[in-house]
């Protein structure tokens, strides 16, 4: 992501806290509503500039929350767990099924810069030119655009969803799409149309904005201790690996550059320096991250 440069003290710990009169606020005229969550994304925007952010880690498990509330906006009863399982544990030849198809669509869409090539790769159902066409739909201040592609698309799906968040990005001068309605939006708003729709996005986003603040916080304290443990790290690999926990929400042992038995080693060593976590509870089949 690229972002203008705020003066913060490198410690991950000062990262600056979103005002609590932003998370207090109970406003109900869209003019009020519209405030709250200009002001959440202009913290946000800050917080995003800060390099200690672990911007690939944040968004992929930003995706995985937007994937996660995709999937219940549907009816589906898959939850974060069962995603993580539906994509890290594919093998080859295997399909990932409805809801591994939402977050791999939600994960190839925050991975590289916003494009209609990177959108096209995470929404093949559509063709660039329609993915252009709505892009383009949506004028105006961010989440106005961002509402006026949502309303565009008709549809109350990951695609719909990923296209608001890439619109709202556009408008906001972000590289890199950031999932941010999905989490915040309820089946019932997905129904709405003009204004009480851009009223929806407007609360989404200032809750979303909270919780995406605050995940912030708890990556760069987490990315900053797996970094200063990483030179206790002796397995050949090591290095490489923990590159892919510092991007990655979940990693499986098997998908790291070394051999089986020394990659489960370096895992649970991680996991004994405090650095990663291992996600699943399960004996086998494990998955760990930061």
């Amino acid at each position: 992501m690229t972002y203008a440069r705020p003066t913060f003290d490198s410690d991950p710990l000062s990262l600056p806290q979103m005002p609590p009169w932003v998370t207090s606020a109970r406003a109900e005229p869209l003019e009020d509503v519209a405030f709250l969550s200009g002001a959440a994304l202009n913290h946000l925007h800050l917080v995003l500039g800060h390099e200690e952010v672990p911007h690939a880690l944040l968004r992929d498990r930003l995706a995985l929350r937007a994937a996660a509330a995709c999937v219940a906006l549907s009816g589906r009863p898959e939850r974060e767990a069962e995603l993580r399982d539906a994509v890290h544990l594919l093998r080859p030849g295997d399909l990932p099924g409805p809801a591994g198809d939402t977050y791999l669509a939600w994960r190839r869409a925050v991975e590289r810069p916003v494009s209609i090539k990177v959108l096209g790769r995470a929404l093949p159902a559509f063709e660039p030119g329609q993915i252009a066409t709505w892009l383009d739909a949506g004028k105006g201040a961010p989440v106005t655009r961002a509402a006026i592609v949502l309303e565009a698309v008709l549809r109350a799906d990951a695609a719909g969803l990923i296209l608001a968040d890439a619109a709202l990005a556009q408008a906001l001068g972000w590289e890199h799409l950031v999932p941010l309605l999905a989490a915040g939006l309820k089946r019932a708003d997905m129904r709405k149309r003009g204004e009480d729709l851009r009223s929806a996005c407007h609360r989404a986003l200032v809750s979303s904005a909270v919780d995406a603040v605050r995940l912030s916080t708890h990556l760069a304290r987490r990315a900053a201790h797996l970094k200063a443990v990483a030179p206790k790290l002796r397995a050949k690999g090591a290095e490489a690996a923990v590159a892919m926990f510092l991007t990655q929400d979940a990693v499986a042992p098997a998908a790291l550059p070394l051999p089986d038995r020394s990659a489960r080693r370096l895992c649970d060593r991680l996991v004994d320096l405090g650095a990663v976590r291992e996600l699943t509870g399960r004996d086998t089949f494990r998955l760990y991250g930061v």
